[in-house]
């Protein structure tokens, strides 16, 4: 009988337990960029050795204390994460940079019409204060971070509201506020 037969994982099993990251690994660096990556990237780095004082205004980029740069390399996430804060380096013409604002946001959710569990017709708005704890997640896998929780909290407001009967939603604002969070955190971590 053979040992590694016995001890090695079905091609089935490692299928149904391998997974990628979306947005790289320390050890994927510049593996797949390829060839004209790699002649790109030699042509920016000879472009901004040869106007070497004017490129300094290009290529070294700041964010604040409260911002992140995401930056992508030829249309991939480098790797490493968002940079900031401080002063990080851009190649011109193949790097492009998101910044992030990690601050804590507010905005206004406008009076909704919502029907009761009781039929009665109620207009209620609202205030959310959210904040990107991931810049890269956020970057990466949601078009319009800002505008998707506006969106979510907009729904989850009238879902929520329209469970309750009329004397719950006067009387039991926090127990709502407290399961709308809990609901709008679920929801944009499972889409994100």
């Amino acid at each position: 009988m053979d040992n590694n037969a016995a001890t090695a994982p079905s091609e089935s099993y490692k299928k149904q337990h391998q997974f990628e990251f979306v947005f790289g690994s320390a050890d994927d660096s510049n593996d797949g960029i390829g060839i004209c990556g790699w002649i790109l990237t030699v042509l920016c780095w000879l472009m901004v050795l040869v106007t070497m004082p004017f490129s300094f205004f290009i290529c070294f980029k700041v964010v604040q204390e409260y911002e992140r740069a995401v930056i992508f390399r030829l249309g991939r996430l480098l790797s490493g994460g968002a940079k900031g804060p401080g002063i990080f380096f851009i190649l011109p013409c193949i790097e492009t940079y998101t910044k992030v604002d990690l601050r804590t946001g507010v905005f206004d959710i406008p009076p909704q019409e919502v029907l009761t569990k009781d039929s009665v017709t109620v207009s209620v708005d609202a205030v959310v204060y959210y904040r990107v704890s991931n810049a890269t997640v956020s970057v990466a896998n949601v078009e319009n971070a800002h505008h998707s929780t506006r969106l979510l909290a907009q729904t989850t407001l009238r879902n929520i509201l329209g469970t309750k009967d009329l004397h719950e939603i006067l009387g039991d604002r926090e127990t709502i506020s407290g399961s709308m969070q809990a609901v709008c955190d679920l929801k944009f971590l499972c889409t994100i």
